[in-house]
């Protein structure tokens, strides 16, 4: 029996009991342990999911290996801590991701070519002074020429 949602509470206790080939009165003493907490409808009336049924099996698995109710409930808590711990780490995964991608992102050089190429450069990389086969000239203005400057060097008109 497959469901979309494995948390959604759909069995009565006899139907969870029978799923999970167990005495209701089995299920009851479970929940009072602890080891299995069904869902509530007003009235107390419980409501099993198939996850709860899938633990109840769990249970019966470890129980039939000789573990006591105590070992079973300790085996279930440090599961319950390793999925949490994992669950955490695949979101530390996917900040440090992001994070990467931002910096790699914001860190991007960018130069232009002689052409007026602009090209990606990679962190640390320099510009290539002159592209392959072509010289790079670069003209200066000229000033017309001076005959006299004016006296004292300052900076008075010219003639």
């Amino acid at each position: 029996m497959q469901f979309s949602d494995v948390n959604q509470p759909l069995f009565v206790i006899s139907v969870a009991a029978e799923l999970a080939e167990m005495h209701p009165q089995t299920l009851r003493q479970y929940d009072r342990l602890g080891l299995v907490t069904p869902s509530r409808l007003p009235g107390r009336a419980r409501r099993y999911s198939q996850k709860d049924v899938t633990r109840l099996r769990q249970i019966q698995q470890l129980s039939q290996e000789g573990v006591s109710l105590e070992g079973i409930k300790r085996v279930l808590q440090l599961e319950n801590q390793v999925d949490a711990l994992q669950s955490r780490v695949r979101e530390l995964t996917d900040e440090l991701q992001e994070a990467r991608d931002r910096l790699e992102e914001s860190s991007r050089v960018f130069a232009a070519t002689i052409g007026g190429d602009v090209v990606k450069l990679g962190r640390g990389q320099r510009p290539s002074r002159q592209p392959q086969g072509k010289a790079l000239v670069i003209s200066r203005p000229q000033l017309p020429a001076r005959a006299n400057p004016p006296a004292g060097g300052g900076a008075g008109r010219w003639n």
